[in-house]
């Protein structure tokens, strides 16, 4: 303990913090099971959600750091994938990720709570309901107790009740949607790739992109949920439908139009597979038609957390971003650049604003496999769901398009649309479209879902480390590979929803049909002496899952009915 007092009074007189009060002891660890209100596992028992606590042994509040998370058991958090692990008697030991190793010494409370029916917590997946009960909790609005039945009253009298939810992925999906339930208490948020549009991201465009058996929570639910849950689960994918149809239920966790009034710290990765970059698109800029305070990391990696992309720069910037929002510190944060944005591998810049001004530039496909300001004749594509975009941009399973090579570099910024004309010989046809730079470069290797970043064997430091909960994380490095094209950017639909997502309808065979939807958002430089590509497809096989009815039909498109739209700029660098 003395060791622990005296590291922190050495990182206190370097780095100029103010200690929050005279510790006696070693930071507070303890569980808290706090009352949902709800009963989902339907036992007859009020839900609760298990929230561990690590925080100052201090004699004043704090202010709390929140990551909500279903994967504190079963899939882990961070490049190393660590799991929450306790001591025998129950006390929580290591806490994933740097969080509580850095901030706990600088005066914050970290509580990490499992979603509902995961881990060590009771009741089904509801989870912004499970986030926003522990933030009603820190508020002293909702009751918790020292045990997951029955127990002891426990108070969050060390608490200010002000709270930064941050997470990655699904975390940063429910630090999203609490923000937009506008539960008192949360001042601002840290989505790390989160969705903000639920159907968009598990139905593009009226086309699942998931069974049923993948879209619920099962896998990552505790043995007890597991079996509770079936109803819940059950009732939730009736809601969701089958269909592809936009309904009322996806209505409800669509958080776009509504974000909120917590400040918003973003990080989205435009090679991201699993979370498309069109998902932070939408919703920064509703952010900013809202007028939320926000600031974005954007990155030219996948599924990454900035962590592990520019380790110093991420936490100075958490640091003074959790200060500004947490604490009232007037560091001037929130005037600063609004976002960092990776242009190329490892070259970063700050930019005042995003997307840049561009010049919508729309390029239309020819028979001749040209692509340019005019389009004529017809293609025809046997759709094989067995093939993805990766083959396609090979020539295989697609219609493929190429324009002239360009005479001067080029920037892409935004979210393309695309408008095709198309008939089918079947009742149901998919649509596929991908936008490529053809040429040769070395990228990050994010292709089929691959993070552009690799791990070392060496650690870096980022806090306190204490038995059982190191604060030395591998350190990580960029993963390059040399590539003759690359796929910026792609977008899918069921044609079938045409007319509106709300209501799909069964194709006549033969009769053509228009449909205009947005490809995934980028940010991407075409080098002078490459060429744009545009594919035309039907069933990519990297995004639908192989297990869904193979459709089999035969698309044919109108050329001259189709096009793509895409915002054009000079390079700044």
């Amino acid at each position: 303990m003395r060791l622990l007092l005296g590291f922190l009074a050495a990182l206190i007189a370097t780095t100029g913090l103010t200690p929050v009060a005279a510790a006696e002891s070693g930071p507070v660890r303890e569980t808290a099971w706090v009352e949902t209100g709800t009963d989902h596992d339907r036992d007859g028992r009020i839900d609760r959600v298990a929230a561990d606590v690590i925080r100052p042994d201090a004699r004043v509040r704090v202010p709390v750091i929140l990551d909500v998370s279903p994967y504190y058991a079963c899939c882990g958090r961070g490049n190393e994938s660590q799991k929450k692990t306790y001591a025998p008697d129950g006390t929580p030991q290591q806490f994933p990720l740097f969080l509580d190793n850095y901030f706990v010494p600088r005066g914050y409370a970290v509580v990490l709570a499992d979603v509902g029916g995961t881990n060590r917590s009771s009741g089904c997946f509801d989870d912004v309901g499970s986030g926003n009960a522990v933030v009603n909790w820190l508020n002293g609005r909702a009751k918790a107790f020292d045990a997951p039945e029955g127990g002891r009253p426990v108070k969050a009298d060390w608490a200010t009740g002000d709270v930064g939810a941050i997470g990655k992925s699904q975390d940063g999906a429910t630090a999203i949607g609490m923000a937009a339930s506008g539960i008192r208490g949360l001042k601002t948020v840290v989505p790390l790739e989160g969705v903000a549009d639920n159907y968009s991201q598990l139905v593009a465009n009226g086309a699942p992109l998931a069974t049923p058996e993948n879209t619920g929570s099962a896998f990552t639910y505790n043995e007890r949920a597991a079996e509770l849950c079936r109803p819940f689960e059950a009732d939730l994918k009736a809601r969701m439908g089958t269909n592809g149809d936009y309904n009322a239920y996806w209505r409800s966790v669509h958080y776009v139009p509504r974000p909120g009034h917590a400040s918003v710290l973003i990080a989205q990765g435009f090679g991201d597979g699993a979370v498309a970059p069109s998902q932070f698109a939408a919703y920064w800029d509703a952010l900013g038609r809202a007028g939320v305070p926000r600031k974005a990391w954007l990155s030219q990696a996948g599924h990454v957390d900035p962590f592990d992309l520019r380790r110093a720069q991420w936490v100075a910037t958490l640091d003074r971003w959790f200060d500004r929002w947490l604490r009232g510190v007037r560091n001037g944060v929130e005037h600063e650049s609004a976002v960092h944005l990776e242009t190329a591998p490892d070259r970063w810049t700050d930019v005042r604003s995003w997307p840049p001004a561009t010049a919508a530039t729309t390029f239309r496909p020819s028979a001749d496999g040209t692509l340019g300001p005019r389009g004529s004749g017809t293609a025809t594509v046997v759709d094989d769901p067995a093939v993805g975009r990766e083959a396609w941009a090979d020539g295989e399973s697609a219609a493929r398009f190429t324009g002239a090579p360009l005479t001067s570099a080029v920037r892409l910024a935004g979210a393309p649309s695309v408008t095709i004309t198309a008939s089918s010989d079947k009742t149901a046809a998919r649509l596929g479209v991908a936008l490529v730079d053809y040429g040769p470069a070395d990228v990050r290797n994010t292709a089929n879902y691959g993070s552009g970043i690799r791990n070392l064997t060496t650690k870096s430091c980022w806090g306190v480390s204490s038995p059982g909960d190191s604060a030395c994380f591998l350190d990580t490095a960029t993963d390059l590979v040399r590539v003759d094209h690359e796929i910026v950017a792609a977008g899918w639909a069921d044609l079938g929803h045409h007319a509106s997502l709300r209501h799909g309808e069964p194709l006549v065979p033969g009769r053509a049909y228009s449909m205009t939807f947005t490809l995934t958002a980028l940010d991407h430089v075409v080098p002078a002496g490459h060429r744009l590509g545009l594919l035309l497809g039907g069933t990519d096989g990297q995004l639908f899952d192989p297990a869904l009815p193979v459709l089999g039909d035969t698309l044919t498109f109108d050329l001259a009915r189709t096009s793509v739209t895409v915002g054009l700029t000079k390079p700044e660098h």
